[in-house]
C-alpha cells in the first residue's frame, strides 16, 4: 500500500475514532452538521495531524508529507504553537507560528479561519531556493486556513501553503 494510501485510511481512521470521542457534559455534535465553534472558555491545547498535502505542481522530487504538531489557543482567538514534519523533499522540518483563529464570520457556525505566520526550517542545500527568503534552512512561513468543527474537541482543516499546495490537517482539543 502507497504512502498516501496508508495516510489517507489514517486519516479516515481517526476522523471516525475521534469523531465520537466528547468530555462528560460536553453536547452531542453530529459528525456532518459540525457543534458550534467559538473560542475556549479557557486556552486549550490542541494537536494537529496533517495525512495530507497536495502540491499544485507537480515534480518528480515530491514526497508525502505528513505532519505532527500542537497548538495553543487563547481565549481571544490567539494562537500559537509549533510542527514537525518531512518537507516535499524528505528533510526533516519544523514551523513555529503565532496567528489567530476566526470564528462566527460565516453563516455555518460550525465554519472557521484560521491564518499563521512564523518561521520555517528545512529547506536546505539544492532545495534551499524553493521557499522563499531562505537564509541557512531558515525562512518566514504563512498559512490561511478554513476548518470545520466537528465536535466540541474534533476539527478538520485545509490550509493554503502560499503558491505551493495545500495541506489537511486534523485537529483534536486536548483535555
Amino acid at each position: 500500500m502507497g504512502v498516501l494510501a496508508r495516510a489517507s485510511v489514517a486519516a479516515l481512521i481517526f476522523c471516525v475514532f475521534c469523531g465520537g470521542v466528547r468530555a462528560e457534559g460536553e453536547p452531542e455534535g453530529s459528525a456532518f452538521g459540525g457543534s458550534p465553534a467559538g473560542p475556549p472558555e479557557v486556552a486549550r491545547w490542541r494537536a494537529m495531524l496533517s495525512p495530507l498535502t497536495v502540491h499544485f505542481s507537480s515534480d518528480t522530487d515530491h514526497k508525502p508529507v505528513v505532519l505532527a504538531g500542537l497548538e495553543r489557543e487563547r481565549p481571544d482567538g490567539v494562537v500559537w504553537g509549533g510542527a514537525v514534519f518531512a518537507n516535499s523533499f524528505g528533510q526533516p522540518s519544523a514551523y513555529a507560528f503565532g496567528g489567530q483563529r476566526l470564528y462566527r464570520w460565516s453563516p455555518w457556525e460550525p465554519m472557521y479561519a484560521e491564518w499563521t505566520a512564523g518561521i520555517l526550517y528545512g529547506y536546505k542545500g539544492e532545495y534551499k531556493h524553493k521557499v522563499p527568503f531562505n537564509y541557512n534552512g531558515f525562512s518566514p512561513g504563512i498559512t490561511i486556513g478554513l476548518g470545520w468543527q466537528y465536535s466540541p474537541k474534533v476539527a478538520a482543516q485545509v490550509n493554503l501553503l502560499g503558491t505551493a499546495g495545500v495541506m489537511f490537517l486534523f485537529s483534536y482539543e486536548l483535555p
